[in-house]
């Protein structure tokens, strides 16, 4: 069985981009996840009628981001996903982003998990809901790269107060914010020089309604010669999201 795919184009307006011309990471994550919620709807499982129906709704505990070239502001997209394979508590769904001709821009794997809305736990997942995907139920998902653990020595770190704004339909904070607040830490002049090529995305904790959050990076040259930056969001003490992003010179 091969699982259903869905497609879409996109045309990106400049609030979705920054100071590069190129739209953000955290926008990117913001579009692939409506092109989910879309396939959703076809199907007839949006999120609507999971907490009506189930009283759950889907969340992502991680991304690996493959970026070949950023998407730029004015330029049309498409956007191809599906959901993969599934085993009793974990979900595997694939992305892909083309430009007009084809070429391949970015590719993300993502792991999902259902969520109980009252309890806030982790559910197994309803066979009438993973159905209409056709995906492949198999013993173990595809495990994405870990993202590394930050060091003690910090280079770059900055506190946020979550904002009525940053909550999402499910409760908590977007996805999206996660990212905004680590790439944000790091100088301008770095991310007008830098691109990203890879990303690799856990989230842990989930961050409440105007609590305080600490954005905390540290950056090297690895191996490759490329840039990479390791980021950790903590709460008090409880690490809400870590992540590694690799960079190359911007053209």
């Amino acid at each position: 069985m091969t699982a259903k795919t869905f497609s879409e184009t996109h045309t990106i307006p400049y609030y979705e981009g920054n100071v590069t011309n190129h739209m953000t990471l955290a926008m990117l994550l913001n579009v692939v996840i409506l092109v989910s919620e879309h396939q959703n709807e076809t199907l007839g499982v949006d999120h609507k009628q999971l907490i009506n129906n189930y009283g759950t709704g889907w969340i992502v505990t991680s991304y690996s981001i493959k970026i070949n070239q950023m998407p730029a502001i004015d330029q049309t997209i498409k956007l191809t996903t599906r959901g993969t394979s599934y085993n009793k508590y974990f979900a595997f769904r694939e992305f892909w982003i083309e430009d007009e001709a084809g070429n391949e821009l970015v590719k993300i794997d993502s792991i999902w998990v259902l969520m109980n809305e009252e309890t806030r736990k982790v559910t197994t997942i309803d066979s009438e809901i993973i159905a209409p995907y056709e995906s492949e139920n198999v013993k173990k998902v595809p495990r994405l790269p870990r993202p590394e653990k930050i060091g003690s020595d910090l280079d770059f770190s900055k506190k946020y107060q979550v904002r009525s704004n940053d909550i999402d339909f499910n409760g908590h904070v977007n996805n999206a914010h996660y990212l905004d607040w680590m790439v944000d830490v790091l100088p301008m002049d770095f991310i007008i020089g830098h691109t990203p090529v890879q990303v690799d995305i856990r989230f842990e904790n989930e961050v409440k309604y105007g609590s305080w959050v600490e954005s905390a990076a540290t950056q090297e040259t690895n191996d490759a010669g490329m840039i990479k930056t390791v980021h950790c969001i903590k709460s008090g003490e409880d690490t809400s999201a870590i992540a590694t992003i690799i960079w190359k010179e911007a053209e």
